[in-house]
């Protein structure tokens, strides 16, 4: 019988209640009393599955070959592995497993001598194990394979789905996971609580560190020569099968794209990881616009009046004070009302040069001739937008200056006759949580820390953009736990008052 569909979900439900049968007798042995391994309420440790599957698929050809079959296998579940602890962490901000204490480890995600054992199994699975269960899948009339597999898959989505909604009183901050718990929460909420108290009582039993209310907190690691070949490995992997599931698409076969070297492995994609991660380390803690700086091209455009008087005072040295390179000239005296423009022109442009293709000039010219109609829009609607905030119930209190009670106010009305300001802050009732579930529920707001964007932007300042600064320091900038940060765009007021209130009923 051969690999389909149906075989597949079979080595895949076999694996996994394997690798918990596996996981939960060592964690017996070990603790003295039976510790279910499994994430999930049933009895399958699903990681195993899929590295199964993905050594069937890929490394079936490789049996006459015991070497490569080793290696590629022992890639296959390094890879499964680290990908498997890196999505955990970043869902549930806490480690389910942790390697540091044991030699040739890469961040305690995955180890050396857990990757030879991998592969040692995945040979036994790919030479001896998928061999068995093709031919008892044979032996079955198709009928009733087909049956069991759509009923076994079935019950193992559920029992996800119940450990996926008992995870997340752990990762509540995870916003995809949170949205889809409260569309669930519409129409399962008791079958709901029956599945979080069983699946919960497991976690806490098999995984103690995990009901800790602190985070896992590690000292910053350097970068060794063996983190470096880990990586290499994992993104050399990675790359091949995304290279032969490509041509898979496009050309209708399976084919390798390895390169250089024989075996599962591309180098490119290996050195792309590495590289990438040795520049991009040193930037891992700083905000996402120390490495995003760019917008749709780099450029500008410069607009001068030709009024201010440059020389009233000593703030602008290089336009009312002699310039050495050009003898001692003075801007403002030389040229009058172009001394702006020509002291750019003179030494800006001169030492920076101005090199922009016809394209870049395109799109900044097309920004520049809708750009009166966008911020007319924008501040129409923040306006809209901070009426109906004032007068909200869970609103403490909005920072705009075109409230009446805003310290501001009159400077307001004064300089922006016409309206003005589509960044603001308010506080919410209820707190720093409350205040993170409410923009991590918004769905036409888009969560990001930069601002002034055409589309409609939310953040939650004190556990993002300003979570490094003090208390103090907090509150002289008059930011507070329960402060949420509006960034108003030009979509359609009805779908950004609407989006709000929803974010209002889902922290109810």
């Amino acid at each position: 019988m051969e690999l389909n569909f149906y075989t597949l979900c079979v080595i895949y439900l076999v694996y996994s209640f394997l690798g918990w049968v596996a996981e939960t007798v060592v964690a017996t042995i070990k603790g003295r009393a039976f510790v279910n391994r499994g994430v999930a309420s049933g009895p399958f440790c699903f990681v195993y599955g899929t590295a199964a599957v993905l050594m069937a698929v890929g490394f079936t050809d490789l049996r006459s070959t015991p070497v490569a079959l080793f290696l590629g296998c022992a890639a296959n579940a390094t890879v499964v592995e680290w990908v498997t602890a890196k999505l955990l962490e970043r869902m549930h901000r806490r480690r389910w497993w942790d390697y540091s204490d044991k030699k040739f480890n890469l961040d305690g995600y995955v180890c050396l001598q857990y990757s030879l054992l991998w592969g040692l199994l995945g040979m036994a699975s790919v030479l001896w194990g998928n061999v068995l269960l093709l031919r008892l899948c044979a032996l079955l009339p198709g009928w009733l394979l087909h049956i069991g597999v759509w009923a076994a898959m079935t019950l193992a989505v559920l029992d996800q789905l119940g450990a996926a909604l008992a995870v997340n009183r752990y990762a509540a901050s995870h916003p995809r996971l949170e949205q889809l718990n409260l569309e669930l929460e519409k129409h399962s909420d008791k079958l709901r609580q029956r599945l979080i108290a069983h699946v919960e009582k497991r976690i806490q039993r098999a995984y103690p560190a995990i009901v800790q209310p602190e985070p896992t907190v590690q000292k910053e690691k350097a970068l060794s020569f063996g983190d470096l070949v880990w990586l290499f490995v994992i993104g050399a992997f990675l790359g091949d099968v995304v290279e032969t599931l490509f041509c898979r698409v496009t050309a209708g076969v399976w084919m390798s794209r390895s390169s250089l070297v024989w075996g599962p492995f591309s180098v490119v994609w290996g050195l792309a990881l590495a590289l990438a991660t040795v520049l991009l380390r040193q930037n891992q803690d700083k905000s996402d616009r120390y490495l995003f700086v760019f917008g749709t091209v780099m450029g500008g455009v410069i607009v001068d009046g030709g009024k201010f008087d440059w020389t009233q005072n000593d703030k602008f040295p290089g336009i009312s004070k002699p310039n050495p390179n050009y003898h001692g000239a003075v801007f403002a005296e030389v040229c009058g009302n172009l001394a702006y423009i020509v002291k750019i022109r003179a030494t800006l442009l001169r030492d920076t040069g101005a090199t922009i293709s016809p394209f870049n000039s395109f799109l900044l010219l097309q920004g520049l001739e809708t750009l009166s109609l966008r911020v007319e829009r924008h501040v129409q609607n923040a306006l809209r937008v901070a009426d109906y905030l004032s007068s909200h119930p869970q609103v403490e209190k909005v920072n705009h200056p075109s409230l009446p009670d805003h310290p501001n106010h009159d400077l307001y009305k004064r300089y922006y006759p016409n309206g003005g300001g589509s960044i603001f802050t308010f506080e919410i009732k209820g707190g720093a949580e409350k205040a993170r579930k409410f923009c991590e529920s918004l769905e036409l707001f888009s969560l990001l820390a930069n601002v002034a964007d055409v589309k409609s932007l939310v953040i939650h300042p004190a556990s993002t953009t300003h979570s490094q600064m003090t208390e103090e320091e907090l509150k002289a900038g008059g930011i507070t736990p329960s402060t949420v940060r509006l960034s108003i765009g030009t979509e359609h007021i009805d779908d950004i008052l609407e989006d709000l209130e929803q974010g209002f009923r889902a922290i109810l």
